[in-house]
């Protein structure tokens, strides 16, 4: 997939260093969460972690911990729309991410800006709203679909909730694959839909990226038995940070699948909630060949010997 992005107004003087910037840019629309489990954190490491710059756009804030969301806050639409226009008068990103942005209003001002971008790839995540009223969860369903689908890339969800949202009066008595889901989504205007979760049998789940005539890629991972909260984010923000480095959109969702089944596997509890995706698995020390090394090296007299527990509270 390629990006093509809107002429620019700067001076040439600004444009100067425009060679020496090699790290891709990620938009990000998402709402803070204070357990590090999902919204923009998850966002930011994830994207950070598969080598692209996040520029992250709050639209509210989560009342929540690692087991359960309480409340949430949302930010106005003026607050949401200043946040990313200030952002993108100055630096031109790669991809769109939308996650739960927490408003019909904040949807209506997003969509507005990404129609402005209409040559960037738009990644959006639909996350599990059953926390939520039933009213408020209409209306943000129904604005997204009639506002933001139109410009989405790429949709990106588990197949429970995207079934309930997108076949909502689906009668057979067997579930819609991810191509049945795929055509809902692309009646709206969605080109592809990355569909998660999919159960092959007790041991194994599948994800497939699809378009309703085709399936583009699927990647089939063992079922790691843990409740895990943010995997979704992980997963699009991934997706959304490789296709803005230049990976082709099958090689960026096998990538980023991958790369959200190597973060489950070393998922950790901080509390007593759900595991939560350790995004930066690979920065973790080689215990093995640290205690090797510390052997043969001997201690140092002139350390400060504070002790950093390494984590040991992988699921």
């Amino acid at each position: 997939m390629t990006t093509t992005l809107p002429p620019t107004d700067l001076p040439e003087d600004a444009l100067e260093g425009e060679e020496e910037a090699s790290i891709a840019c990620v938009l990000v629309f998402n709402a803070s969460d204070p357990s590090g489990a999902s919204g923009i954190s998850a966002d930011v490491l994830a994207i950070a972690s598969v080598g692209a710059h996040a520029l992250p756009v709050l639209t509210g804030a989560y009342a929540r911990d690692s087991a359960q969301i309480f409340d949430f806050f949302p930010l106005d639409e003026e607050a949401v729309g200043d946040q990313a226009r200030a952002v993108l008068e100055d630096i031109p990103p790669q991809v769109i991410k939308v996650g739960f942005v927490g408003s019909a209003e904040n949807i209506s001002i997003i969509a507005e800006l990404t129609a402005d971008y209409d040559g960037v790839p738009v990644v959006a995540y639909m996350p599990n709203l059953s926390w939520w009223e039933d009213e408020q969860i209409d209306q943000y369903l129904d604005a997204f679909r009639e506002l933001l689908l139109p410009q989405t890339s790429i949709l990106v969800g588990h197949h429970s909730t995207l079934r309930r949202w997108l076949l909502p009066d689906w009668s057979s008595d067997k579930n819609p694959g991810p191509r049945d889901i795929a055509k809902a989504a692309s009646e709206l205007g969605v080109p592809y839909t990355l569909v998660t979760g999919i159960t092959v049998n007790d041991q194994h789940i599948d994800n497939v990226l699809a378009t309703p005539e085709t399936v583009v890629g699927h990647e089939k991972f063992e079922r790691i038995e843990a409740v895990f909260s943010g995997a979704g984010e992980t997963l699009s923000a991934a997706l959304a940070a490789l296709i803005a480095t230049g990976l082709d959109l099958s090689a960026a969702a096998s990538e980023a699948l991958h790369y959200l089944d190597r973060c489950l596997d070393e998922g950790f509890r901080p509390g007593m909630g759900k595991v939560i995706p350790d995004r930066l698995f690979w920065a973790l020390p080689d215990i093995e060949d640290e205690d090797e090394e510390a052997e043969a090296e001997g201690p140092d007299m002139n350390a400060d010997f504070f002790e950093m527990p390494i984590n040991d509270t992988k699921h």
